[in-house]
């Protein structure tokens, strides 16, 4: 799973999967292992392949393993004629992933047949990958209550409110705006920069940034943000 944040939106990375030329729906981006790959290297190939980034946030979060997880017969069909393997079952090691949007290269997930969508707007994939976007989802929100992965969707200079907007569209809730800024700022790895924000109609922001070494070295005092 590729989540991206656009300021407003909490979206997700899905393919087109194609029956017919005018029959397609959505699915997880995905592949086969090969031979020669461990499990991190084949996930961090896959989202090379299908965002020509490197060095982002990964993280494998479950195992989808029921027998009976493909038990639509035009499903097996399409692996089958796609992989030209004669598949009987597949287990899918999940992964989630976090990257800003901006600098995702659009002509590459173009040509994947690869679209972005409001997770929320989403109520239907390909197999059961609804499933596992909807566990995927929930791990998010689990991690982002001990673990500022958020900074990972957010530009490399931001506001506070923009840090807030992107806790509430994870979160799906409303947070009390002095509280979240008396929280946050206790954080010693977020960066007070002497700029703020230009281009806006109200009063310009004082912007910040995240220091990924100062939280690596005080990781053990961290106690999470528990909003």
């Amino acid at each position: 799973m590729v989540f991206g944040f656009d300021g407003k939106n909490l979206k997700i990375l899905l393919m087109e999967r194609h029956f017919t030329e005018t029959e397609v729906d959505l699915k997880l981006p995905g592949d086969f292992i090969t031979d020669d790959e461990d499990l991190d290297s084949a996930a961090y190939r896959i989202l090379k392949e299908l965002t020509e980034l490197e060095n982002i946030y990964l993280g494998q979060f479950s195992v989808f393993g029921s027998p009976n997880r493909i038990s639509k017969e035009r499903d097996i069909e399409w692996l089958r004629k796609t992989t030209g393997l004669p598949i009987e079952r597949v287990v899918t090691i999940a992964y989630y992933s976090l990257i800003r949007i901006k600098e995702s290269k659009k002509e590459r997930a173009f040509k994947n047949n690869a679209v972005w969508k409001k997770v929320d707007e989403v109520n239907e994939l390909a197999f059961d990958h609804f499933n596992i976007l909807e566990e995927g989802l929930s791990h998010l929100r689990s991690k982002l209550q001990i673990k500022p992965v958020g900074m990972e969707l957010l530009p490399a200079k931001f506001t506070i409110r923009q840090l807030q907007n992107l806790y509430e569209v994870i979160l799906s809730k409303k947070l009390d705006n002095r509280n979240f800024r008396k929280k946050v700022l206790k954080a010693n790895y977020l960066i007070p920069l002497d700029e703020k924000e230009t281009k806006v109609a109200h009063k310009p922001a004082r912007l910040y940034s995240f220091n990924k070494e100062i939280y690596k070295n005080s990781f053990n005092q961290f106690e999470g943000f528990q909003f």
